[in-house]
């Protein structure tokens, strides 16, 4: 190569799509007329409690490094809150982490090699798939099925988990379509991972962000699981040294996603080296964001309950009013916070939601964003006021009528 050719990033790196929800928000930076709906975050900010727990620490000194694991006292807050959701977990398995995003990339450097085959429950959060691609590996995506409800082919999964599969990756509930995985589809890729000495990375994010299954009768969602307000998990039925990864973050259920704050439950004998992996990508989470963590376990319980009622009567709002419009058919999404629709003439929903944002001052995601088989759907996070939910669905209605 001719020293005198323009350097470049790895070939690898220069394929990666940049994120098509950014390419349309960009479209309406700095018009204040927008509604925006495109990215997967709340339009309340972080209760006052969390913030004033980082103020505290903040004017304590709370400004050095801390353990590459976290500070004892969140590990321990974290594993406490995991026990009680799930089963007994110890804080020596939790490792906590600078967002759930910077989780994912440790797992796969923890457990991933240049070649490695992956396979994952699609459409799904474009990092969670590219992020294996970053590091060499190749991923086979089994999509889910769109009908009333977003459904998963069990027996597509498990055909697809070969022998020579490294790991699986399920985000459940899912983003962007609110699909819920049932214990029983768990259970059974769990006993075929064990056989054949699969990893499996849970994205737990949306975990708490669960409701009933009918848009038309609210349904207690702390009854949904063994009376806990949380989504079945792979933490429910795995032994401590099952290859079993769980990632999670205090984004959605705490209302934190700018504070960038997650952690991982792993088996021990990966702490050791996941510990060394933290050092070489952030070293540390920054000491008063841990101590915000600590204040959202221990007195955010009425905050996530109030979210969830919350978020469900947004859902069955949008779910109902969306449904009524002509060309438009959205799936009862059963956790997370977005409904994934289809729509009709969205052969193109990159260019479709760039004209949402130009004609109609309307943002959302397009379908194409999240994978090939997003293609010809929308999604719409419904983490908003209905008022606000109103406003942005009589700007499609105006849309649609005038096309």
């Amino acid at each position: 190569m001719s020293l005198h050719t323009s350097p470049g990033a790895r070939l690898v790196v220069q394929s990666l799509e940049a994120s098509r929800i950014r390419e349309v928000a960009n479209v309406g930076i700095g018009r204040s007329d927008v509604l925006p709906f495109w990215f997967g975050e709340p339009d309340q900010i972080t209760p006052a409690f969390i913030r004033d727990a980082a103020k505290a620490a903040l004017d304590d000194g709370d400004t050095f490094y801390t353990s590459n694991y976290g500070i004892p006292p969140l590990r321990e807050a974290i594993a406490q809150y995991c026990s009680r959701l799930h089963q007994p977990l110890e804080a020596s398995r939790v490792a906590v982490t600078s967002s759930g995003v910077s989780a994912l990339m440790i797992v796969a450097q923890l457990i991933l090699n240049q070649g490695d085959r992956v396979v994952a429950v699609t459409p799904l959060w474009p990092n969670v798939v590219e992020i294996p691609r970053i590091l060499g590996a190749e991923v086979v995506r089994v999509p889910l099925r769109f009908g009333e409800v977003w459904e998963l082919d069990i027996q597509q999964l498990i055909d697809a988990l070969t022998p020579d599969t490294r790991a699986v990756l399920i985000n459940s509930p899912n983003n962007p379509t609110g699909w819920v995985m049932p214990r029983a589809q768990q259970q059974i890729v769990l006993d075929h991972c064990r056989r054949h000495g699969i990893w499996i990375v849970a994205d737990d994010v949306y975990e708490r962000v669960v409701y009933g299954n009918t848009a038309s009768v609210p349904i207690n969602t702390a009854q949904l699981v063994d009376d806990k307000l949380c989504a079945p998990s792979f933490l429910d039925i795995a032994e401590p040294h099952d290859r079993i990864i769980s990632s999670n973050s205090f984004s959605k259920a705490w209302l934190m996603t700018g504070w960038r704050l997650g952690w991982l439950v792993a088996p021990p004998s990966l702490m050791t080296d996941l510990g060394k992996l933290i050092e070489f990508n952030t070293s540390c989470a920054p000491g008063f964001v841990q101590r915000a963590g600590i204040a959202a376990i221990e007195g955010g319980d009425n905050i996530i309950a109030s979210t969830i009622d919350r978020y469900q009567t947004a859902r069955d709002f949008l779910y109902h009013r969306l449904n009524a419009l002509p060309g438009i058919v959205a799936p009862l999404p059963k956790g997370a916070m977005y409904l994934f629709f289809r729509m009709d003439g969205a052969v193109d929903s990159l260019e479709l939601c760039k004209q949402l944002v130009r004609d109609a001052g309307l943002g959302l995601a397009p379908g194409s964003a999240f994978g090939w088989e997003g293609e010809g759907y929308i999604r719409w996070c419904f983490a908003s006021s209905v008022e606000r939910l109103e406003a942005g669905v009589q700007r499609l209605e105006r849309f649609l009528s005038a096309r």
